[in-house]
């Protein structure tokens, strides 16, 4: 297993030095499996660090998940921002504790359903720490994590995963794969913002338009910021590329999750909860929708605007719109 992230020290410029921590989680096969299963999925342990701001505990948190390549220089600069604001950041690792390196030409290795338990795992963890204002913890998520955080974010997966335990506060997810959506997209109280750039190749602007409206129409508070001319993980303060190996399919029918978990399948349009996402990736290749390349990194300006939209975002979902 890689097991780089957790080896590794990281110290901030503001001090803050990142504490090793596990999170136990599990690795469901499908939403069916966690929602309406749970005693049947199998469990296991990811590490994450936990970075501290200056000043008096408690502090508000955010849990920052990576997309298919994993852990980058971004993530950890977003938490150093963070930690500067005065918030905790609680950097998770999905891939070392599966053997994982990258999910950009398989994104079956496993469920984007596991990352959305991730995250939740992540919450329960954060909010039994001392340090942490349980009421006052969010989760970003990029690419697969921006997916994993606004599946989290559903009272339909949520309310049985975490039961009476602790709720998201916020959401904001940077340009999030919307190829999964529940039927039912309530959100309750909590905050939900969408970025993306309108040159997406890997994960499909209309989609997350359709996604972020559908929230708002179920009566969540939501909000989408379309970027002109960004490509994915327009935040990365890396030059635009191509990345040869990458399967995508951003224009495939999206896949709708009933309140029991089951896929519909986009052609049949019955849930059934023995579909999974290999059987979903499947059929958008059979139907044509699969691509082989896409393009990621930044133009001159696009990483700062991120920052600039991230932060503004957090002020008002942990300290309100005064700032921290």
């Amino acid at each position: 297993m890689d097991r780089s992230f957790r080896d590794r020290t990281i110290v901030f410029a503001n001090g803050a030095t990142g504490i090793d921590m596990e999170v136990p989680t599990a690795d469901p096969v499908n939403f069916h499996q966690a929602i309406s299963a749970p005693d049947s999925m199998p469990r296991t342990t990811i590490d994450a660090k936990l970075f501290l701001p200056l000043g008096r505990a408690p502090f508000p948190a955010v849990i920052i998940v990576p997309g298919s390549l994993g852990i980058a220089p971004s993530h950890l600069a977003h938490a150093e921002t963070l930690t500067d604001l005065g918030a905790a950041a609680f950097v998770i690792d999905p891939f070392g504790g599966r053997g994982v390196t990258s999910t950009v030409a398989n994104q079956v290795q496993y469920s984007f359903a596991a990352s959305a338990y991730d995250v939740l795992a992540a919450l329960r963890v954060l909010a039994g720490r001392p340090e942490i204002d349980p009421a006052r913890i969010g989760a970003q998520g990029h690419s697969r994590g921006g997916s994993a955080v606004v599946s989290a974010a559903m009272r339909r997966f949520a309310d049985p995963v975490m039961g009476e335990g602790p709720r998201l506060r916020a959401v904001y997810a940077a340009y999030p794969w919307s190829g999964q959506q529940f039927l039912d997209p309530d959100v309750g109280a909590m905050l939900v913002r969408a970025v993306i750039g309108d040159r997406d190749g890997w994960c499909s602007p209309q989609q997350v338009q359709g996604h972020i409206q559908a929230i708002r129409l179920r009566g969540g508070e939501a909000s989408l910021r379309i970027v002109a001319g960004a490509a994915h993980s327009f935040d990365r303060e890396t030059a635009v590329e191509m990345v040869p190996n990458a399967a995508v399919s951003p224009g495939a029918p999206t896949a709708y999750v009933a309140d029991d978990g089951a896929f519909l399948h986009p052609v049949e349009g019955l849930p059934d909860p023995r579909l999974t996402d290999r059987d979903l990736m499947i059929y958008g290749m059979k139907a044509g929708y699969g691509v082989k390349g896409a393009t990621i990194g930044s133009l001159p300006g696009q990483p700062a605007l991120f920052r600039e939209d991230m932060v503004r975002f957090w002020r008002e979902a942990l300290w309100g719109s005064a700032g921290g």
